[in-house]
């Protein structure tokens, strides 16, 4: 396989196709208020893993997720489960704590309902992360579920803050496996509790002792659309050696370039604090590594032993459109 090919099946898959398709409504956002979302006391652009409000002495978190019908028809234990899991993750992304979660859940009757409120308690508990309120509607003619989380941080990591020079650094857990058909990677479900909050904790510990300022939690469009959202919004590039990424042994490597992990960041930090980031996930156990640089090129390069492929050029075309917001 070479690494053109491989570019393009990425450009033309679902989770990249999902992220290109947020253009239009950051666009739509960003020209609702004449001075942004600024007007709301926003910390951070349009287009980070959460909206984050000025409060006090740090920042109030909003995020919201809403799962992809066929996954909640097809699992609907694990996509209650994962409407916790991802939202939590949105705000440690942020250097954030989750403090509270609501959902919104259409179903065609209780009893078809039950799995999905059975995983939302699960990672509840699991996370430690309440569930307060929401809404329900248990007579509509097909399953939907969205879930909001708030939480708050003392210092912020931001989709924003990447610089050229930096080095970029994937976190992943890597035990876990993969919920066949779909490209969720499941290293939580099953994992003892206190484990999963203590792994969490890294990204607010280190937001918080100034190691790292950027970072965004690695979502459907796998690491490579990760690092694409994080590189628009600072309004920078970089080159990516995709033999360098962290992996699990017997698993298909375009696959997991795709892959959505329970427990995945891509970060970008300064080259005097890489050795310190790379050694609060080694002492969780969570696989941690460089697998990039930042450049001011705004073109994002995949490198892989002697070949080198561009897979995407912010001055040819947005992919997410963050960088719309911040420069209107």
């Amino acid at each position: 396989m070479s690494l053109c090919a491989l570019v393009e099946r990425l450009r033309e898959s679902r989770g990249f196709r999902h992220k290109t398709d947020i253009a239009g409504v950051v666009a739509s956002l960003a020209s609702s208020l004449p001075n942004g979302m600024r007007d709301l006391a926003q910390a951070v652009a349009v287009g980070d893993d959460c909206a984050a409000l000025a409060d006090g002495d740090g920042y109030l978190l909003f995020a919201i997720e809403g799962l992809v019908s066929d996954f909640v028809e097809t699992m609907p234990w694990f996509a209650g489960y994962s409407s916790v899991m991802v939202n939590v993750s949105d705000v440690y992304a942020m250097g954030g704590r989750a403090l509270a979660v609501v959902d919104a859940l259409w179903s065609d009757g209780l009893d078809s309902a039950a799995q999905i409120l059975e995983g939302i308690a699960a990672a509840s508990k699991a996370y430690g992360v309440p569930v307060v309120g929401g809404h329900s509607n248990t007579r509509s003619a097909q399953a939907q579920l969205a879930v909001s989380v708030i939480g708050r941080a003392r210092a912020l990591l931001s989709s924003f803050s990447a610089r050229a020079g930096d080095t970029l650094v994937m976190a992943v857990d890597l035990r876990g496996r993969f919920e066949d058909p779909y490209p969720f990677w499941n290293a939580s479900v099953g994992a003892p509790a206190q484990r999963l909050r203590d792994d969490l904790e890294v990204l607010p510990q280190l937001a918080e002792s100034g190691l790292c300022d950027a970072a965004k939690d690695i979502s459907m469009a796998g690491v490579l659309g990760t690092a694409l959202m994080l590189l628009e919004c600072s309004g920078v590039g970089a080159r990516i050696d995709l033999d360098a990424i962290p992996r699990p042994e017997h698993v298909d490597f375009e696959r997991w370039l795709s892959a959505f992990p329970s427990y995945g960041f891509l970060l970008s930090v300064r080259d005097e604090q890489v050795n310190d980031v790379l050694a609060r996930f080694s002492q969780r156990g969570v696989a941690a590594a460089a697998i990039g640089k930042v450049d001011a090129s705004r073109e994002v390069v995949l490198a892989q032993q002697d070949e080198s492929a561009l897979l995407w050029s912010f001055r040819d075309s947005p992919f997410i459109g963050a960088a719309m917001e911040v420069e209107a």
